[in-house]
C-alpha cells in the first residue's frame, strides 16, 4: 500500500496505532478537547455578557422597564427561527441530549451539536431567558469529544471518555471548578469508570479550567467571604434548610415537568403558538420580577453578600423596599416562580440549562431562610453562609447528584470553611427529594422511555442493546390457508424449528413448532386434509419494536421460551431469542470491564 496516497489524517492515524498506545492518545485527546471546551466556555460567557450590557445599558433601578416583556421573545423567536428554517434538526436540552446520546445513539453526536447549543444559549440567556448557559456548554463540549472521538476511530468504548471528557471540560471551564467537573461526570453522566478511565477526565477539566483562568482570571466565579464561621449550634437550622431545599427541589421538578408537557402538546398545533404563550409568560413575570431576567449571575452574587437589593429594582414595588413583609413575599414570588420563567423559556424555544436557575433558587431561598430566622429574632444566622448552603441544597435536589452539589458550591465560591453545613443540606435535600422523585430533572423523560443508562452496570449494558440488530428474519413463513403438504416442503428446506403463520399482509396468525408437529409429518395421507391453522398456537408472549431490551429479557423470564416473535400492530417482522442477547450481551461486559 502507498501510504503517500492516503489522506494525511489516515496517515496519521496508521502511524499512531504503532508508535502510540490508545491510552497515552486518549489522554492527548482529552487535552485538545479541555482546551477547546475552555474556549468555548469562555466566548460563550464573553457573548452573553456582551448582549445583555448592549441591551439593559442605562436601566433606571427606581422604574420598571417594559423592554424586559419585548427582550426575551426576540431573542427566543431568533432561535427558533435557526432551528427551524436554519438547522432543521433538533437541538436538545444540553445534559438531557448528551444522556441520550450515550444510552441510545452509541455516543455519535452531529458535527452541528458542535456548535449550535452554543448559538442558541447565547441569543436565549443574551436577550434574557431564564436558563443557565452549562446545559448548553456541556453539550457542546460532549459533541466535540464525540467528533473528535469518531475521527480518531477509536472504538465505543473510548468514544464515550471522549464525550466524559468534553463534558467535564465544559463544567469544568464555566464554573472553573475542575474537582466538581470530574465528579460530574461520573455521577450525573453516570459513568462506570474505573481508576485509569480516571486520568483523562482529570486532564480534560483541568486544561479547561487553566483556559478559563487565563482569560477570565483565577477569582471565584460566584464571590464570597466568609463572615462566621461554621457553628455547631446552627447545625439544626441547616437541617431544616436542607428538608426546604428537598421540598423546593420538588416543586421544581414537578412544576418543570408539568409545563414541560404542556408545551409539548401546544406543539403539536403550532410551533409559533409556543412561542407565543412561553414569551407571553416569560415577559411578563420578569416585568414584575426583573431578577428573573437571564441566567442570574449578579442577582447570585448580591445573595451572597447578604443584599437583597434586587429584589425591588426596575419594579413596581421599588417603594416597598424596606418593608419586611414585602422583602418576604418577594423572596417566596421569585423562588417559586423562577422555574416557571425557566419552563416558559424553554417551552418558547429557548435552549438553556437548570443549573443556573436551580442555584438561584437555593441562594435565595437560604438568604429568605436566614432573614426570617433574624425578623423575628429566632436566631441570628449569616445571610451569606445560608444563601451558599442553600445552592449545593438545590443542585443536590434538583439533579439528583448531592456529590457534585458538594463540591461544586465549594470550588465556585472558595466556601471550603463551610464543607459540613454543605454535606448536611445537600444530603438531607438529596433524601428528601428521593422520597418522592426517582428521578432528576435530567433523566426523568429518558427513565420514563427506557433510555436511562445507569451506574447499574448490567442495566446499563442491558439499554445499549439495540432490538433492530437483535432481531432474526431468516425463519421461514407459511400461508394462513397452507396444507400440511405445503408446510412439509417449507420445513424440508429450513434450518430452524419455528415456523410464523401469515396472511398476505404480513398479519400473524400464529406459529408452528416443529417439536409439536413430529408425529404426523410422517404421515403422507394426511398432507393434503391437514391445515396448518389447526397445528399452529398463537404465542401468549411476544415484544414489540418499541419495547425496550430489559422489558424483552423480562418477556423470556415469564414466558420460559427460548425465541419471541416480534410483532408491530399484528404484523410479523421476525424473532428475537433468549441467546442471541446473551451472546451480546456477554461481548459487551467483556467490553466494558476491560481497562
Amino acid at each position: 500500500m502507498d501510504l503517500k496516497r492516503l489522506p494525511p489524517l489516515t496517515r496519521f492515524l496508521i502511524w499512531r496505532r504503532k508508535h502510540i498506545s490508545d491510552q497515552q492518545f486518549t489522554n492527548f485527546l482529552a487535552t485538545i478537547i479541555g482546551i477547546l471546551t475552555g474556549f468555548a466556555a469562555v466566548f460563550l460567557k464573553w457573548v452573553v455578557h456582551y448582549i445583555q450590557q448592549l441591551l439593559t445599558k442605562g436601566f433606571s433601578i427606581e422604574y420598571e422597564n417594559f423592554q424586559y416583556i419585548i427582550y426575551p421573545a426576540i431573542g427566543i423567536a431568533i432561535v427558533v427561527i435557526i432551528k427551524k428554517y436554519v438547522v432543521k434538526k433538533p437541538v436538545g436540552h444540553g445534559i438531557p441530549n448528551v444522556l441520550y446520546t450515550i444510552s441510545k445513539q452509541s455516543g455519535l453526536m452531529k458535527f452541528y451539536h458542535t456548535y449550535i447549543s452554543f448559538i442558541t444559549s447565547a441569543l436565549t440567556v443574551g436577550f434574557g431567558g431564564s436558563v443557565g448557559l452549562e446545559g448548553p456548554t456541556v453539550s457542546t463540549g460532549a459533541a466535540i469529544g464525540s467528533n473528535i472521538g469518531r475521527i480518531s476511530h477509536l472504538d465505543h468504548k473510548r468514544l464515550i471518555m471522549l464525550i466524559a471528557c468534553g463534558s467535564a471540560g465544559a463544567m469544568a471551564a464555566i464554573f472553573k471548578a475542575p474537582i466538581a467537573a470530574v465528579i460530574f461526570a461520573v455521577e450525573v453522566l453516570m459513568l462506570d469508570l474505573t481508576l485509569t478511565a480516571l486520568v483523562p477526565l482529570l486532564i480534560s477539566s483541568v486544561t479547561a479550567a487553566l483556559v478559563s483562568y487565563f482569560f477570565l482570571g483565577q477569582q471565584s466565579v460566584y464571590k464570597f467571604l466568609i463572615h462566621s464561621e461554621f457553628k455547631f449550634d446552627d447545625i439544626p437550622y441547616y437541617i431544616i434548610l436542607g428538608v426546604i431545599c428537598g421540598i423546593l427541589s420538588l416543586h421544581f421538578t414537578r412544576v418543570y415537568n408539568k409545563m414541560d408537557h404542556w408545551f409539548t402538546h401546544l406543539k403539536q398545533k403550532n410551533i409559533w403558538v409556543k412561542w407565543i404563550v412561553g414569551s407571553i409568560i416569560l415577559g411578563l413575570l420578569i416585568f414584575l420580577l426583573p431578577s428573573l431576567y437571564g441566567e442570574g449571575y449578579e442577582v447570585i452574587n448580591a445573595s451572597l453578600r447578604g443584599n437583597y437589593d434586587y429584589l425591588f429594582d426596575n419594579t413596581f414595588f421599588y417603594a416597598y423596599k424596606e418593608n419586611a413583609f414585602a422583602i418576604i413575599f418577594m423572596f417566596l414570588a421569585i423562588v417559586l416562580l423562577k422555574v416557571v420563567a425557566t419552563s416558559s423559556t424553554f417551552g418558547a424555544g429557548g435552549v438553556g440549562g437548570i443549573f443556573a436557575p436551580s442555584l438561584f433558587v437555593g441562594a435565595n431561598a437560604g438568604l429568605l431562610f436566614a432573614q426570617i430566622a433574624n425578623l423575628f429574632h429566632i436566631r441570628h444566622l449569616e445571610n451569606a453562609n445560608f444563601a451558599l448552603v442553600g445552592m449545593a441544597g438545590m443542585i443536590a435536589g434538583v439533579i439528583h447528584a448531592p456529590l457534585t452539589a458538594i463540591f461544586l458550591i465549594a470550588e465556585l465560591t472558595r466556601g471550603y470553611e463551610l464543607f459540613i453545613p454543605l454535606m448536611i443540606v445537600s444530603t438531607i435535600s438529596y433524601t428528601t427529594i428521593k422520597n418522592f422523585e426517582k428521578n432528576s430533572v435530567y433523566t426523568r423523560q429518558l427513565a420514563r422511555k427506557g433510555h436511562l443508562f445507569t451506574h447499574h452496570k448490567d442495566q446499563a449494558i442491558l439499554k445499549m442493546l439495540d432490538l433492530n440488530k437483535l432481531i432474526e428474519t431468516n425463519f421461514q413463513s407459511v400461508d394462513k390457508d397452507a396444507t400440511l403438504r405445503d408446510l412439509v416442503k417449507v420445513i424440508s428446506e429450513s434450518k430452524r424449528n419455528l415456523f410464523p403463520v401469515v396472511d398476505k399482509e404480513g398479519v400473524l396468525y400464529g406459529i408452528v413448532h416443529l417439536n409439536n408437529i413430529r408425529y404426523i409429518i410422517f404421515k403422507p395421507e394426511l398432507y393434503d386434509v391437514t391445515k396448518v391453522q389447526s397445528l399452529m398456537y398463537y404465542p401468549n408472549h411476544w415484544v414489540s419494536p418499541d419495547d425496550t431490551v430489559e422489558e424483552i429479557v423480562e418477556s423470556f423470564q415469564k414466558s420460559g421460551h427460548f425465541n419471541l416473535p416480534v410483532i408491530n400492530e399484528g404484523k410479523y417482522i421476525g424473532f428475537v431469542s433468549k441467546a442471541n442477547i446473551l451472546s451480546k450481551y456477554r461481548k459487551l461486559l467483556k467490553h466494558f470491564s476491560e481497562h
